[in-house]
């Protein structure tokens, strides 16, 4: 009897498949959320490797698959050692975050109120995650901020419930005030 042998990645994405037919946002982030963390601690080598290089003024974004129906992309980025976001928010999307090598610090933040393009925020948490670990978000709780504060790359996995094209980044102003900027995307080619 011959067994015919799956790719981890093509057996990832049919899990996201699974997944996002539920149509419910927190079912759909559960069955991702439980997909990510059994790849990147089954199967911690099988990313394609001109996914995994890094770039020296910013964190790398890299496309890994984008759902032909629209239900939802996936990206890669690469964390060098200091590098970071700004506060942002994923534009009313939600997401699973998951680390697929070293560790992220992750600090989650309440929009308290807006007026104009003026925000105010409180911090919430702040976590270390670790080789894993994945964490969801799901509108309104997205303003976050993640970061490789550590001496070695970290590389996260990120699913969007479409494909993450802007988003609003979040300048500070003042102790916990923060002026609203919509942002384009792009990715690391």
């Amino acid at each position: 009897m011959n067994q015919v042998s799956i790719n981890p990645l093509e057996a990832l994405i049919e899990q996201f498949d699974e997944a996002v037919a539920t149509e419910k946002p927190e079912s759909i982030c559960q069955g991702i959320k439980q997909a990510l963390i059994d790849f990147t601690t089954e199967h911690p080598m099988d990313l394609p490797p001109h996914l995994l290089t890094t770039t020296p003024d910013k964190y790398a974004r890299h496309l890994l698959h984008k759902d032909p129906q629209g239900r939802y992309s996936v990206v890669v980025m690469v964390w060098g050692p200091g590098q970071g976001t700004a506060l942002h928010d994923h534009a009313g999307q939600w997401c699973v975050e998951g680390v697929y090598q070293g560790k992220i610090r992750v600090r989650s933040f309440e929009l308290d109120r807006q007026e104009g393009d003026l925000c105010h925020f409180i911090p919430q948490t702040e976590a270390i995650s670790d080789i894993g670990e994945a964490g969801m978000l799901i509108p309104p709780f997205e303003h976050h901020i993640l970061e490789n504060p550590f001496d070695s790359t970290a590389i996260t996995i990120h699913v969007y419930s479409q494909e993450l094209t802007w988003c609003h980044c979040f300048t500070p102003v003042s102790k916990n005030t923060y002026r609203q900027e919509r942002v384009e995307l792009c990715y690391t080619e």
